[in-house]
């Protein structure tokens, strides 16, 4: 997750791309802004969207999410769970995007149980003290079976959604934190999740014996991880083991150490890395295309 050495990490390498840039390198390559990102109407195709804010009966109580999609036609749909800070403007920003791909998507708060969205304004805001103080205890209000039985309360309420193709896959994609919410959604309702997409997703595998790895046997889905480098620096092996376990489980799994730090597909990181997002982001929409069919 984005713990305090991972945004050490961070820190250091933004500051060594910024003495890069300073020695002539140019900015251009830094590609940390925010703005930098692609946006809908730029994407080749793009398809014009609505969207609208709702909420979401499960059973710990009431999720407020954004829900956004094509304007016209029924559409496969996509469950988007936000990074450490949570459902906020680039989120839908990046919510509208898959929208304009032409899914359906619902971009969820995690935290509902503590607050409804936005608890943050953005992931810099995280990195103080006053936001980590903050979400301590959101944080701690979220267990993997809550997780699991969220999952199912917004399978079932997309099910219920007239912009949504029922007779399509559902796919889920999560970042940070919410790396590991997709496979959870997955195990929730294997019969219509068809595919998950993890990018620097947080403790995929640990020894406990509901680590999102171990769990794959009990999914229908095929799989995108996505993994920093600083996450692969710091756990080797967890690459290794999500192959492993995707063989074992007989799914399919795209499992690719990306050259980028821990955080750097969402757009308001100071990390991102438009190049490797881009990356990433082609080869979430492909896997969506085969298995959502």
């Amino acid at each position: 997750m984005c713990d305090e050495l991972t945004e050490r990490d961070n820190e250091s390498y933004v500051l060594d791309r910024r003495r890069f840039a300073a020695l002539g390198a140019g900015a251009a390559v830094l590609a940390v802004a925010p703005g930098c990102v692609a946006s809908p109407a730029a994407d080749a195709g793009a398809l014009p969207t609505a969207s609208r804010a709702v909420t979401i009966t499960t059973p710990d109580g009431k999720a407020d999410a954004f829900f956004v999609h094509p304007k016209s036609g029924k559409h496969a749909a996509v469950i988007l769970w936000p990074d450490i800070a949570g459902l906020r403007d680039a989120y839908r920003t990046m919510g509208t995007r898959l929208a304009s791909a032409g899914y359906a998507v619902l971009v969820v708060n995690q935290y509902y149980r503590s607050s409804p969205a936005p608890i943050l304004s953005s992931l810099s805001e995280w990195r103080s003290p006053a936001g980590q103080e903050k979400l301590k205890p959101m944080i701690a209000a979220i267990t993997p079976a809550g997780t699991t039985s969220d999952a199912g309360a917004f399978v079932a309420w997309l099910d219920g959604q007239g912009e949504v193709d029922t007779a399509r896959k559902i796919g889920s994609a999560g970042y940070c934190m919410g790396g590991p919410f997709t496979v959870r959604t997955a195990v929730a309702s294997p019969a219509r999740v068809g595919a998950a997409a993890s990018f620097h997703g947080a403790n995929l595998v640990n020894d406990t014996p509901d680590s999102p790895h171990k769990l794959l046997a009990r999914t229908q889905a095929s799989y995108l991880f996505a993994i920093a480098q600083n996450d692969d620096e710091r756990a080797p092996g967890d690459k290794d083991a999500l192959r492993e376990a995707a063989k074992a489980a007989g799914r399919a799994a795209e499992v690719e150490v990306y050259p980028a730090q821990h955080g750097w597909c969402t757009i308001d990181a100071p990390i991102y890395d438009q190049a490797q997002a881009e990356k990433a982001w082609g080869r979430m929409l492909a896997l969506f295309k085969t298995a959502l069919a």
